[in-house]
């Protein structure tokens, strides 16, 4: 590889921890924190913000730092509020920021009836209340909740949560569905919304990409929470617990592995896919092109 004329022709295995000087295209998927679901009627927590996109022509040196969103917190046995998921970010020199919007929580049934804004929006507690809206680009709002007693779905990076059921069923709302990304080498879905809890119906889904599962009276099943790593919302809770947290987010960067540097911070798990290294990032960290 020449290098230019103050190193000349070098070596791929020479050039570290020298920077490369060949341009770089680092492909990413951002997701953000899901929201928390609500209790005593919950809404389903919104997921996290979905983004995703290319860094093209990137230089040896450049740094690409990335924060991760948490999950939001459910909201705790007897009322109150649910949490908004935390946001995940990219930053650096020369680099055009991106910042995911973390999910918004659940309503409940006292004093924080309707969903949450997010990144996508938390589904609306108690009877007729509506959900959180989502953020343009990033995901979609949470469902209304049900006229007896069910619910609305936290919304997705895919569709909006579902409505609480009209009718006396009492079934809550389905989370919203999340979208796929491929960036891992299998197309996998991400930012699936929470669902709404029930009252003696049937017992809601989550939305494909680690939205949790609504809760029920006991003794049907319980609340789940949002997928770890996904962004997905944590589903609602009828009286018998808490809302459930949202899923933490995740942001991942692939590039070609021959082109791939080896400086990180963060510890990031790496994996390979044909051609190209990924990185996946759970926490703060870095990568020096």
């Amino acid at each position: 590889m020449y290098s230019g004329s103050t190193r000349g022709w070098v070596t791929k295995a020479s050039r570290s921890p020298t920077p490369y000087f060949y341009p770089v295209d680092v492909e990413y998927l951002t997701l953000a924190g899901g929201g928390g679901g609500g209790t005593q009627v919950g809404g389903g927590g919104g997921a996290g913000g979905f983004l995703t996109g290319t860094y093209s022509g990137l230089l040896g040196g450049q740094v690409i730092n990335v924060t991760v969103g948490g999950g939001g917190n459910g909201a705790p046995s007897g009322g109150g509020g649910s949490g908004k998921g935390g946001d995940s970010t990219i930053t650096g020199d020369g680099l055009s920021s991106v910042t995911c919007i973390g999910g918004g929580g659940g309503g409940s049934f006292s004093g924080d009836q309707n969903g949450k804004s997010g990144g996508s929006g938390g589904g609306g507690g108690n009877t007729g209340y509506p959900g959180g809206s989502g953020t343009s680009g990033q995901g979609f709002a949470g469902g209304t909740s049900g006229s007896q007693w069910g619910g609305g779905g936290g919304g997705g990076a895919g569709a909006v949560g579902n409505t609480g059921h009209p009718s006396g069923s009492g079934t809550g709302g389905d989370g919203g569905i999340g979208k796929t990304s491929s960036i891992t080498g299998t197309s996998t879905y991400y930012a699936g919304g929470g669902g709404g809890c029930t009252d003696g119906g049937s017992v809601t889904s989550g939305g494909l990409g680690g939205g949790g599962n609504g809760g029920a009276n006991s003794p049907l099943p319980a609340a789940v929470a949002g997928t770890a790593g996904t962004g997905g919302g944590g589903g609602g809770a009828r009286d018998q617990g808490t809302g459930k947290a949202g899923g933490s987010g995740a942001v991942y960067l692939k590039m070609l592995t021959s082109l791939y540097s080896g400086n990180t911070t963060g510890s990031p798990t790496i994996t390979t896919t044909g051609n190209y290294t990924v990185l996946k990032f759970t926490g703060a960290g870095s990568y020096t092109v």
